[in-house]
């Protein structure tokens, strides 16, 4: 399997899907859906809905099933992006190479934009044409899941204690709780949901979730080195922010090398707990090393 044919591939299906289910321009009120609009088509790689796919298939399930939920995940996900360049939050000017939402549409739209994709979310994995032969309560479990790790036992919740922890020396333990909630938690619910709707045991739940915690720990990681050394020209967002704000990383608690050994390890404990899934989860295993070594 060549990695970047499967992402490009994937990708192109995932902005496909979204194009449909989201609603257009000049639906009332077309601002609304003018900013939603921007931000989900602003360029991004599609990594949780991919995720979703790939352990989908792992499990020996059905790509098309389980693609309105990858999309709906991917709806939450540039939620928290829009709301988290806000100035009250993180304050960017930036993302994808592309001015944030609330620098072309305002500050009020731009939450409203926000707080729209994330019902969008929920009205799609509702939708009762959607996971069609899925028993409801492997349904349920779905939506319940998703709802937890962006909520504030999971993406949230890591937010607020990120906030809470400019400028401040924090615990290890603290650290981790940012980064497994702010960033891994909705790549887990991508992993857990894709393992369910395509019909795993529990034995090969558990399995995908070792993999979901290690590769989304793994990468925020990645994304803490890349704050340090990355090339603005390829983040396509601006680098040093997060030593500018006093944020806490793994580069500033650990050093930049103990950082990097942290994010290899994990990759070997995520690629590890595919070993049941033989090839079908080699996707999975690419992507691992792709969270680790990507540039971008």
């Amino acid at each position: 399997m060549e990695l970047n044919s499967y992402l490009k591939h994937h990708l192109g299906r995932v902005d496909k899907a979204l194009d449909t289910y989201l609603p257009g321009e000049s639906v009332l009120p077309p601002a609304l859906h003018k900013a939603m609009r921007y931000s989900v088509f602003a360029g991004g790689k599609r990594l949780r809905p991919i995720l979703m796919i790939a352990a989908s298939e792992a499990v020996g399930g059905d790509s098309e099933l389980v693609l309105p939920v990858a999309c709906a995940l991917e709806m939450i996900h540039t939620y928290s992006l829009i709301h988290d360049d806000l100035p009250a939050m993180d304050d960017d000017d930036f993302r994808r190479g592309r001015p944030t939402n609330h620098k072309v549409f305002g500050e009020a739209t731009a939450i409203l934009a926000g707080d729209a994709l994330l019902t969008e979310a929920f009205i799609l994995l509702s939708h009762p044409e959607v996971l069609p032969g899925v028993a409801a309560e492997t349904r349920c479990r779905v939506i319940h899941t998703i709802a937890r790790c962006a909520g504030s036992q999971g993406m949230v919740g890591g937010q607020v204690v990120d906030m809470e922890s400019e400028g401040r020396e924090i615990s290890f333990p603290t650290l981790e709780y940012i980064h497994t909630r702010k960033t891994g938690a909705l790549m887990l619910a991508s992993i857990q949901a894709g393992a369910m709707v395509g019909g795993c045991d529990e034995e090969a739940f558990r399995a995908l979730t070792r993999y979901g915690e290690a590769a989304g720990l793994a990468f925020q990681i990645a994304d803490d080195i890349l704050d340090v050394v990355g090339d603005q020209a390829l983040l396509g967002k601006d680098v040093g922010s997060d030593q500018q704000r006093g944020k806490a990383t793994y580069p500033a608690l650990l050093g930049l090398e103990a950082a990097r050994d942290r994010a290899v390890e994990l990759r070997d404990l995520a690629n590890e707990a595919l070993a049941p899934f033989g090839e079908r989860a080699e996707p999975l295993r690419q992507i691992a090393h792709y969270i680790v070594d990507r540039t971008s």
